[in-house]
Parts: structure tokens; C-alpha cells; sequence
């Protein structure tokens, strides 16, 4: 056993012992932390210095084009150049916008401007169609998704800037301009003459397929277009409809608040749409539903294609991801980046990626594109094969006008109970006529378009389908596939 003495000895000494391991410790993290304010000092001096003598080179090469460059050239328009070229480093969708390009920008987003109808972007330095829009001179002479623009009249777009070939497309109402295209799939460049107009976007179109399918399509996210939506579905509901079509094909996009309002539309309260992440924490948001009176709860499916981007990959993408709609077409566009419009001082402004799009489920969409539950091409079906025997085209024929021909068209036909009391008004006749001519016209589209045939005829089975799998349900029977509690 120790003495009294020693052991209080031994004690002191412990103490000294852990007095000087703390007191090495703190010195040690001191000194440690100067090193790290220090050398981050010396980075931020360093990456000053750097700028100023890249700014200190960029003034010297101004000066000497102001001053010895063959042609005299505006202060002005070499430092809108370099603003240009500075921005061109980034991303294909930041851009610098003078003036009148960002007043332009205002009158796109209105739902009325010039043009020819194309969204266009730059992708791999080549000048790429995003999407025509419906029944604007690009849509009627052909123009497509992924199209790319190799030259606007006879001048390359090949480094050109978006907003130079922007600039280039537009002119005045009733000009001509000459594009010549490369397309997937053609062996030669197609050159494509389209006459300038006023381009009126109706966001918002609907019809009904099949009595009580409802079809809306949306065809770009304008400031109306939740406005427009809601008129569609009212209407669409005092016609009794079951089920509902979404089509967002070759919709470019537009503004993010309107495609979180449509997407609401269909979608119960609490409910996340999309988030974005970005460099900054102000960068960092996420948009959900809110509390509505009326809720949405058809049966849907949502079209898409190649031309579906940003916006309208959004509405797709937390749709999917909800379990609320099925998808189908083809691969979306792929545009998931946000774009914040800063205003600069002398009334330009500059467009500025800042962030990315989630959709709740966490899928990243710049690149990706949303990725249809069904995918189909949509090639267009002929109505009359080719054949090179007489009899059998002159058949082909003969059935093609038949489909179109109903009883009280034919000669000497038996008359109905209405006709042969003459009750038939001349008004109820033109009534019958229109509304032959819009169930032909409904036929046309279907026949036309594969990917709409498909969803009219998923969404004609679907109550068959939904019994089918209560029925397996009730019965305690395995399905492959479960539409979860109906």
C-alpha cells in the first residue's frame, strides 16, 4: 500500500500529465486552424489576383481592337460580345439577353408573339427543335421534334448563339425563311421553306373519344394555361366523362408555376410535384399540392414524345411517380434545368441556370427525360395499301367511302319511323350532318395516331380491367399486376 504522501504525489503528477495533453491538444487546433484561414487567405488573394490580371488582359485586348482593328467597332457591341462568349462557357441555356430579346422573352410568355412556332435550344453546339408547336407555319411544313437546324438561309448556325439564330428565325409577318434540316433517318439535309406569322397559342385544346373518354391537350405552360384547364374540365365533366387523356406531345415547356398548377389539378392535397437543388440554399425548393374543393380522379394516361420537355416533363414525371396516370409514347426531351431570368440594370437581363428538377420520387430529369410506362412510336398508318391490281384498289376505295356512308345515304333505303311521319326539321338534319362530320374527324385521329389509338383503347378496357383484378381480389386470387384499393 502507498504512503499518504505518495499518493498524493502520484495524483499531481496525473494531473500535470492531462493538463499538458489538453493544452497540447488546443495549441495544436490554434495552430491549425490559423493554417486553414491562412491558406484560404492565400486562395482567395491568389483567385483575386487571377481575376484581376485575366480583367487587366481582357481591358488590354479591348483597348487594342477599339484601337487598331482593320474596321471601327462600337464599345457597346465588343462588350456584349464578350458577355456573349462568357455565358457560352455554361450550360446551353444560360444566356445573355439585351434589351428588345428580353421584352421578346415577356411577349413569348403572354401566349402571343412573331415567329415561326419551334422551341429551340442548343444541344452539343448543334441548334436542336424542342418542339413545334400545333398549327404554326413549323408544324405544317413538317418540322420535328430533334430536328437540326444546320443553317438559316445560307448561313451556318454551327457556334452560332441561340439568341443569334433566335434572331435569325424571326422577321417580319409574312416573310419566307429557309432552314435546311438534318433529320434521323434521312440520308440527305432537308431544306424547309416557312413563311413567318403571328404565332396565337391556344394552351389548352379537348375533345371526347368514345362518349366518355375526355382528351385535353396542353400545348405549351403559358400564363393562362391553369385557367384554360379548368375551363376544359368543367366542360369535360357536364359531358359525363369517365376517363381522361392528357396529351403533352411536343409541349416545350414554359413557366414552372403553371406546371405545378396542372399537375395539382390531378393530384390529392400534400402531394410533393417536383423539387429543385441547386448551388445556393435559395435555389433549394419544393412545390406541392394545396387544399382544392374539386379533385381529379379519373382514370389517366398522359402522352408523351421526343417534344415533351421542362414543364411538361414536370406534370409527367409526378404523375408517373405518384401512380396517378400511366405514360405512354416515347422518351421525353429531357430539359430538367432551372432557368431564373435576372433584369440587369440597363434593362437587359441575363438568363441563368440555377438549379436542377427533381421529381418526388427523387429522378433526376435534366438528360433523363421521364421514361413511359408503355412505349410506342407513333407511325402513321396508311388508310389504302398500295397495290398494283386494279380490282382490288377499286375495293380499297369502294370500303374507304362506305365508312363514311350511313343508312338514309344510300338509295331507296327504308325510312324510319321519324322520317315517315316527316318529323325530321331541317335543323336536326344539319345537327346529324355536324355530328357525323366530328365523329369522322374523331375516327381520323385515331387512325392517324397510334400512341392516341392506344390510350383510347387502354382506357375503353379499363373498368373491365378494374373488375377483373376486384373479382381475382375478392376471390383471394394472385395477379401479376394490382391497381391497388378501388
Amino acid at each position: 500500500m502507498l504512503f499518504p504522501w505518495k499518493v498524493k504525489s502520484h495524483l499531481r503528477l496525473k494531473i500535470k500529465i492531462y493538463f499538458f495533453l489538453i493544452l497540447t491538444f488546443i495549441i495544436f487546433n490554434i495552430l491549425s486552424i490559423n493554417t486553414l484561414v491562412a491558406a484560404k487567405e492565400n486562395l482567395e488573394n491568389s483567385a483575386e489576383n487571377n481575376n484581376y490580371e485575366s480583367l487587366k488582359t481582357f481591358s488590354e485586348v479591348l483597348s487594342l481592337v477599339e484601337s487598331t482593328y482593320v474596321e471601327k467597332v462600337s464599345g457597346k457591341k465588343l462588350i456584349e460580345g464578350a458577355i456573349h462568349g462568357l455565358v457560352k462557357t455554361l450550360d446551353p441555356h444560360t444566356s445573355y439577353m439585351p434589351l428588345e430579346a428580353y421584352q421578346e422573352m415577356k411577349v413569348q410568355t403572354s401566349g402571343k408573339f412573331g415567329g415561326l412556332g419551334i422551341e429551340v435550344s442548343m444541344r452539343d453546339g448543334v441548334l436542336t427543335v424542342i418542339s413545334p408547336i400545333d398549327g404554326t407555319p413549323a408544324f405544317i411544313a413538317g418540322i420535328k421534334a430533334k430536328d437540326k437546324i444546320v443553317k438559316i438561309e445560307d448561313e451556318s448556325t454551327l457556334d452560332m448563339t441561340l439568341e443569334d439564330a433566335v434572331s435569325l428565325l424571326r422577321g417580319e409577318i409574312g416573310s419566307a425563311v429557309n432552314i435546311t434540316v438534318i433529320r434521323e433517318g434521312l440520308k440527305a439535309p432537308l431544306l424547309v421553306k416557312i413563311v413567318r406569322d403571328t404565332i396565337k397559342v391556344q394552351s389548352v385544346k379537348n375533345k371526347i373519344y368514345n362518349n366518355d373518354i375526355g382528351y385535353i391537350r396542353i400545348r405549351n405552360f403559358a400564363k393562362t394555361t391553369s385557367n384554360d384547364l379548368d375551363k376544359a374540365l368543367s366542360y369535360l365533366r357536364e359531358k359525363n366523362i369517365s376517363k381522361l387523356i392528357l396529351d403533352v406531345r411536343n409541349n416545350p415547356g414554359g413557366l414552372l408555376n403553371q406546371a405545378v398548377e396542372v399537375s395539382d389539378r390531378f393530384l390529392g392535397n400534400e402531394n410533393l410535384i417536383v423539387y429543385t437543388k441547386g448551388r445556393s440554399e435559395d435555389q433549394n425548393m419544393r412545390f406541392t399540392t394545396h387544399d382544392k374543393d374539386i379533385h381529379t380522379d379519373y382514370p389517366m394516361v398522359i402522352l408523351v414524345n421526343g417534344g415533351s420537355a421542362s414543364a411538361s416533363e414536370i406534370v409527367a414525371g409526378a404523375l408517373q411517380d405518384l401512380n396517378r396516370a400511366v405514360i405512354i409514347g416515347t422518351p421525353t426531351f429531357g430539359k430538367g434545368s432551372v432557368q431564373t431570368i435576372i433584369p440587369l440594370s440597363d434593362g437587359s437581363a441575363l438568363r441563368l441556370t440555377t438549379a436542377r428538377y427533381y421529381t418526388p420520387s427523387g429522378k433526376v430529369i435534366q438528360e433523363n427525360g421521364i421514361v413511359p410506362d408503355i412505349n410506342i412510336e407513333n407511325e402513321l398508318v396508311s388508310t389504302i395499301e398500295k397495290n398494283t391490281d386494279q380490282k382490288v384498289k377499286e375495293t380499297d376505295e369502294k370500303e374507304k367511302i362506305r365508312r363514311f356512308l350511313r343508312e338514309r345515304d344510300l338509295k331507296k333505303h327504308l325510312k324510319g319511323k321519324t322520317s315517315i311521319e316527316g318529323s325530321v326539321s331541317d335543323e336536326q338534319e344539319e345537327l346529324s350532318i355536324e355530328e357525323d362530320k366530328a365523329e369522322n374527324d374523331l375516327e381520323e385521329d385515331l387512325k392517324k395516331d397510334a400512341q392516341l389509338r392506344h390510350a383510347v383503347s387502354l382506357l375503353s378496357s379499363w373498368n373491365i380491367m378494374v373488375d377483373t383484378f376486384k373479382q381475382a381480389k375478392k376471390n383471394n386470387k394472385s395477379t401479376q399486376m394490382s391497381f391497388g384499393d378501388f
